[in-house]
């Protein structure tokens, strides 16, 4: 679809985009045009529209042109009598104006470039109510002397209170509230906004429903939006200040329902937290992280996942200076046949198009270098409402004639050719353009001239029509196919998040923007300046708005470190040897093996309280036959599952054991104390075999992989234990050699190893999380995730996330690759254990039930009552065909995904 919304061949032939940018519509009569010519008086019936820089007149006949009168180019405004020689009656009925310049638009509804008749022109005008004539020339004079006024500030100003005026004359029609039951919360002044133009009048919400009422009555007299239909809201910017409101009424269109403007942050803000707040049992607040897991794990294509990551960064399709951009893809438009296979034929997505072109890019910044503060490379953007036109002239004709001033750019300056355009933006000095989402969708009216709209012969002499494709595509249809096809390839795929990097993450500004050749006009940029507080001239202040409007705007910055790459069958990820040992195929395979399918239905087997005190931890031998269990009691328990009877019992200590493993071939089990010691347990001889004696404080958990023993500690270390032992169950602590230590600044709490063993990740008291390479024991990342304390923490069966639940009631999860932080969920109570897939999430909380949250849509699924309190420890074997959880209760509970 075409994302401006254009009918062709509009049924009512005046829109807003017939008045000038920056100007307003404020009422309309009805009235007739009176002309004498040959003798021959013509009245042509029609509407007689005030706006503030012109009066235009809309003929009933669709044959006439529409008028439209500057203000600015009157010489004259009155109220004519019965003694003109084209009226009979005795009382002022009539107005004359006389003006030096008028535009004739659309005469027969055709779409064309304005006809401007200049000289001593005279029109005479009889409103059909005949009270309104005076009222309306004395508002038409006190607009002319606006319009003529030396400096734009005092125009704008003049018009301003003009409009402010007239709002504050008129109130809300209740008799448009759909039900009179409805209550009002709130009545403010706003603008709605669609591209090139802004409609004021009022805004209405009651506990029902949103209305806004145009000052003018126009396209209607009440916009409503039901409220319980409204399913997202986005907090705008327009004019890079934070005065924007967008609504949406469906989850999959990226055309809003309505765009509001108003005068006043507070009363956006106040309307977006009351719809917020009715929202909250209706829909889901999607952020830039959640989209991204989404695309990560392939649940949202490239395309849906940049439109998102536009809506996020306040583009918006009704904003044509933030219009969603795109990225151009394909780079071969010369070919014949498009290889999709060949990494030539796309464009290198880790560079802005303006240094796309060596040569080009030298010789911009050899005038960079040279320019004083603030320095710019590019003169222009990458998008803006003059760009974004070039591309849609042939779908939406009359955007372009109200930017242009009723004309079309120069025949050989319009959107033509594919292959021209492409080249243009390599080796053009001014011309570093992206695309638009159109270019990847399936509407292909932009690139056929279906209006028949005469855009202007070009110097070879041939005349403007449609847009010539590569000789790759066959027609528009195969163009936009191809495109599709390119945009959701492996090759975009694997590195559409350098792109993101530039736009909408950490490049965009700064001193990584520098280095990556991505620094554009200051007033581009959010934040950049206030043009209310720090600009003082009206004139400049107003100057700055328009170019802030027309130049284009930087998107919002959404990501402040290195976006993630995007997971895919074919994994090409270099970053480190252990990154690459993680993504092997039979994780993988592995990893679609745990797809949880009834894992949201468990039904309780048995539960047994074995224990004094609080269950700890949790381990079960290979065959299943036998789990072991730690407690706050300082005891280790055996219990058999088979017989349903506890069999064993081992004290170590008088001090708690903090969490337990279960060695390979079911020969040992590990506790760790709080006493400060790990302690080995020969199963086959039921005894204590040996205690290591490691640490400084409680040892929290430990965790075994490749004959290597990982303890952590309050004592703020992890250490790396080498066994040399074959067999398990003679361990001896002379046997354990230490590898390494890992030093934090707070004590550790938790610690788990990524499927491979070649990660770790430890979680500490002060809620850091911090990421070791175990082969080359280096730290890659340290990220402060949670504000409390982490109870628990582990990878993702592909290794390519992280989770992790804490004392402040939030799951976190974490990018392995870039140690960025990319969803964070607020539970409604603490949540101290838990299991998952990668997107589904099992956790044990504070009141003893277990939650299931599905992370691609941020909710709990379902809950199911356990314990009678928090759930301690939890357990699940790699089938995901049993659950074993522990709780404050004392009890171990046995479970079954029915």
């Amino acid at each position: 679809m075409a994302f401006i919304k254009t009918s062709g061949q509009c049924k009512e032939r005046f829109s807003l985009l017939l008045l000038d940018l920056e100007e307003y519509y404020f009422e309309q009569h009805i009235a007739y045009h009176v002309t004498n010519t040959s003798n021959t008086k013509r009245k042509i019936r029609g509407s007689f529209k005030v706006c503030s820089k012109s009066v235009i007149f809309e003929p009933e006949d669709v044959v006439e042109p529409i008028l439209k009168i500057p203000l600015r180019d009157c010489k004259s405004i009155k109220a004519v009598k019965g003694s003109c020689h084209v009226f009979n009656e005795t009382q002022p009925t009539g107005l004359s104006i006389s003006c030096g310049q008028v535009y004739s638009i659309k005469a027969s509804n055709v779409i064309a470039p304005y006809k401007i008749e200049r000289g001593n022109n005279t029109f005479f005008f009889h409103l059909e109510a005949t009270s309104k004539t005076e009222d309306v020339v004395q508002t038409l004079l006190q607009l002319q002397r606006a319009s003529c006024l030396d400096k734009l500030a005092d125009q704008t100003a003049m018009i301003t209170a003009n409009l402010q005026s007239r709002l504050a004359r008129t109130s809300f029609d209740k008799n448009s509230f759909e039900s009179v039951a409805e209550k009002t919360h709130m009545e403010c002044k706003a603008e709605m906004v669609t591209p090139l133009v802004t409609n004021a009048g009022l805004v209405c919400i009651t506990d029902e429903n949103l209305y806004f009422q145009p000052l003018n009555g126009y396209p209607e007299q009440v916009v409503q939006i039901k409220l319980h239909k409204v399913r997202r809201i986005y907090k705008r910017r327009h004019g890079l200040r934070p005065l924007g409101l967008e609504v949406f009424c469906s989850e999959n269109d990226f055309c809003s329902d309505i765009y509001l403007k108003f005068y006043d942050t507070c009363d956006r803000d106040e309307l977006y937290y009351y719809i917020a707040t009715f929202l909250e049992n209706h829909t889901v607040e999607h952020t830039a992280e959640s989209y991204m897991l989404q695309w990560q794990r392939g649940h949202l294509s490239n395309y849906h996942y940049l439109l998102h990551l536009n809506n996020l960064a306040d583009r918006s399709c009704n904003d044509l200076s933030a219009y969603p951009v795109f990225p151009w893809i394909i780079s071969d438009y010369t070919s014949t046949h498009l290889d999709l296979t060949s990494a030539s034929t796309y464009r290198d997505l880790s560079k802005p198009v303006g240094a796309l072109n060596p040569g080009r890019l030298e010789r911009l910044l050899m005038r960079y270098k040279d320019m004083p503060e603030p320095r710019f490379m590019y003169g222009s953007h990458y998008s803006s409402p003059g760009y974004v036109l070039f591309y849609l002239v042939r779908v939406a004709p009359e955007h372009m004639l109200c930017l242009q001033n009723g004309r079309y750019d120069n025949a050989d300056r319009m959107f033509n050719n594919i292959g021209e355009t492409w080249r243009n933006c390599l080796e053009g000095a001014t011309d570093f353009k992206e695309l638009i989402p159109d270019f990847y969708g399936d509407d292909t009216s932009f690139l056929v001239n279906s209006l028949n709209l005469n855009l202007g012969r070009r110097q070879d002499g041939s005349w403007v029509g449609e847009v010539v494709l590569p000789p790759w595509a066959q027609d528009a249809s195969d163009f936009l196919q191809k495109n599709r096809q390119a945009f959701e390839s492996q090759y975009v795929s694997e590195h559409l998040h350098e792109w993101i990097d530039l736009v909408f993450g950490f490049k965009q500004r700064g001193c990584e923007a520098v280095v990556a050749h991505n620094v554009f006009h200051p007033l581009t940029y959010e934040g950049s300046i206030d043009c209310d507080r720090s600009v003082m001239d009206p004139d400049q202040r107003i100057a700055m708005l328009t170019q802030i409007l027309e130049f284009g705007q930087t998107p919002k910055q959404l990501f402040t470190n290195p976006h993630p790459q995007r997971i895919t069958p074919w994994v090409n990820m270099s970053q480190t040897a252990s990154c690459n040992t993680a993504l092997s195929p039979d994780l993988t395979e592995r990893s679609g093996r745990m797809t949880w399918t009834n894992i949201t239905s468990l039904k309780l087997l048995s539960s047994h309280k074995i224990h004094k005190e609080a269950v700890t931890g949790i381990t079960v031998t290979q065959n299943g036959s036998a789990v072991f269990t730690t407690s706050q009691d300082s005891t280790l328990k055996m219990f058999s599952k088979e017989s349903n009877v506890f069999q064993r019992s081992m004290s170590f200590s008088n001090m708690a054991l903090s969490s337990c493993l279960m060695l390979p071939e079911d020969k040992a089990v590990v506790c760790s104390s709080w006493d400060n010691n790990v302690y080995f347990y020969s199963v086959p001889y039921g005894r204590r075999q040996d205690t290591l004696m490691g640490h400084d404080d409680a040892v929290s958990k430990v965790c075994w992989m490749n004959d290597q023993l990982y303890t952590a500690s309050w004592d703020s270390t992890v250490k790396v234990w080498k066994c040399s032992c074959a067999d398990m169950s003679r361990t001896k602590r002379s046997q354990l050699q230490l590898l390494a230590e890992f030093e934090h600044d707070a004590g550790v709490n938790t610690i788990s190893l990524n499927p491979a063993g070649t990660l770790l990740v430890s979680g500490s008291k002060d809620g850091t999380a911090s990421i070791w390479d175990t082969t080359t024991f280096a730290l890659l990342h340290q990220v402060n995730c949670h504000t409390g304390t982490i109870h628990d923490i582990a990878f993702s069966p592909d290794s390519r996330h992280i989770l992790s639940v804490g004392g402040d009631f939030c799951l976190k999860m974490l990018d392995v690759q870039t140690g960025m932080l990319i969803l964070s969920l607020q539970a409604e109570e603490e949540q101290r254990c838990f299991c998952w897939d990668g997107n589904t999430v099992l956790t044990g909380g504070q009141s003893g039930d277990l939650l299931f949250w599905n992370l691609l849509s941020s909710k709990v699924t379902s809950r199911i009552p356990g314990h009678s309190g928090m759930v301690t420890a939890m357990w699940m074997n790699e089938q995901c065909s049993s659950l074993i959880t522990g709780g404050e209760d004392k009890h171990i509970i046995f479970w079954k995904p029915e």
